[in-house]
């Protein structure tokens, strides 16, 4: 990093939406004189694939908590709408910047526009800074002892819990001015992204708040019972912080050093481990980004080929698709899942592998399908974690669960929602049911209630045509290498 002191810097807010410990825009201000704050919004109108009305209203509500804290600190927010690297351009000529700061994005989609911004950069002769900040390590900092990439989580997570841990950078005090003539959209609602259905109920949005859920976090027993209770989907034993890393109100840094120092002031054997499998949750989410920077490729296919070109079904070809999306699959573990993610924007960590592996292992409809309807509706929904999560349950990824290993919904309902707890919460059609029943198929005659659908497979039958399928596909292989 060069020792320039600057006179005006554009930092690029992106997905680091507040002002503790953010890498760049604490580098901008310790270089330059003013700092201008600068978000661009995405302009596409009606859908997308990755993102839907409650994603959406999320990012607007850290947005609006952004833009108070920089006017609580004598600045302001400038918004812009369109081509992220067109509208940095009118800035850069508008402000008269000498640079642009930014934090580097772990998806690809996000690093070809950091590709495309520092060749303009170069263009127009001004610098281009960006810097590590949504990772602790980035993909090509967690390497095996020859230097390759890990494709395994077990031995990834323990190169990646030895490694240093970097250093919080201060909360900016102070980023100096940004001249009035400087315009500013206004914040929008969801209509400026076409979209009008929003019927959520969002936990509150912004660095204020994702504070907040961490401290409740540290004090409450969710770090030190995370062992014990973090499969139970009724228990209120998660973090609640998904949505806040994704959107960078805080930071991956900030939420492990909050663990270490409980770590370090806990002498319980159990407590410590329990702190230790949330710190791993960490390393999950870098695991995963570590696959897709070093494999984009799996946003198109299967990160194993010797499952590429396995048969799936068609999801338009019955409405068995459109049933677990809404549902109505007549297992009560997966629609209350499915029906949590519509009301609230999230599903429980152990409910969306169920909820997965039946739609791959039951349904027989490839994961990608899937995983599109996941990210449109879950709040805290990561390209990479989303896509290595889909991957494990359907066999077919990194470190996945091998293809005979089929979760039986029936099971896990006996296992992890005894009481149905979880299920009649978001099932209130079945709120008299002996929670009993949801431990086995109903019988044919004998539905659970008159208003709620007997199962639209039989899960034994659908595991052996799974297996079968499965077996079917390496043989082929195995015969062509022959």
């Amino acid at each position: 990093m060069p020792a320039t002191t600057y006179s005006t810097v554009i930092h690029w807010f992106r997905r680091d939406l507040r002002l503790s410990d953010n890498t760049a825009l604490y580098q901008a201000k310790q270089l330059s004189e003013n700092v201008v704050p600068a978000y661009v919004l995405s302009s596409w109108k009606g859908s997308h694939h990755w993102t839907g009305a409650g994603r959406q209203a999320y990012l607007l509500g850290c947005l609006d908590s952004l833009s108070k804290n920089l006017e609580a600190i004598d600045t302001r927010l400038i918004l812009r709408s369109g081509a992220a690297v067109t509208q940095l351009e009118r800035l850069i000529k508008e402000t008269k910047a000498e640079a642009v700061f930014y934090n580097r994005d772990p998806d690809p989609y996000g690093q070809e526009v950091e590709k495309q911004l520092q060749e303009l950069c170069r263009s127009i002769g001004i610098e281009c800074h960006g810097y590590k900040d949504a990772v602790m390590h980035e993909p090509d900092e967690v390497l095996t002892k020859t230097g390759t990439f890990y494709r395994v989580y077990t031995p990834y997570s323990r190169c990646w819990m030895a490694q240093d841990k970097p250093a919080l950078s201060p909360r900016v005090k102070r980023l100096g001015t940004v001249p009035a003539s400087i315009d500013s959209l206004p914040l929008p609602g969801i209509e400026h992204w076409g979209m009008t259905d929003m019927d959520i109920d969002l936990p509150t949005p912004g660095e204020k708040a994702a504070r907040s859920r961490l401290k409740s976090a540290v004090e409450s027993t969710v770090m030190t019972r995370y062992s014990e209770d973090r499969n139970g989907p009724s228990l209120d034993a998660t973090s609640g912080l998904g949505p806040d890393l994704r959107y960078g109100t805080i930071s991956p840094r900030t939420v492990f050093a909050a663990s270490q120092k409980l770590m370090d002031e806990i002498r319980g054997k159990a407590d410590r481990e329990s702190i230790f499998a949330f710190q791993k949750q960490l390393a999950w989410r870098e695991f995963f980004m570590a696959i897709l920077g070093n494999h984009p490729e799996v946003l198109e296919t299967d990160f194993n080929p010797q499952w590429r070109g396995l048969h799936w079904d068609d999801p338009g070809d019955c409405d068995k698709f459109e049933r677990w999306q809404q549902g109505l699959t007549g297992f009560p573990i997966v629609d209350a899942g499915m029906r949590q993610l519509a009301a609230s924007g999230t599903m429980h960590n152990r409910v969306r592998m169920i909820t997965a592996m039946f739609l791959t292992k039951d349904l027989h409809i490839h994961w990608r399908h899937g995983e599109a309807h996941f990210m449109r509706h879950l709040l805290d929904g990561e390209i990479a974690n989303n896509n290595g999560g889909w991957q494990w349950s359907s066999g077919t990824g990194a470190d996945a669960a091998p293809y005979f290993r089929i979760q039986n919904p029936w099971t896990q309902t006996e296992r992890y929602d005894p009481e149905g707890t979880y299920i009649k919460r978001w099932l209130p059609e079945l709120a008299a049911v002996d929670p009993k029943r949801f431990r086995k198929a109903p019988e044919p005659l004998d539905p659970l209630a008159a208003d709620y659908p007997l199962p639209v497979v039989d899960h034994s039958a659908e595991r052996d045509e799974t297996l079968d399928r499965f077996k079917q596909h390496k043989a082929k292989l195995d015969n062509q290498v022959a």
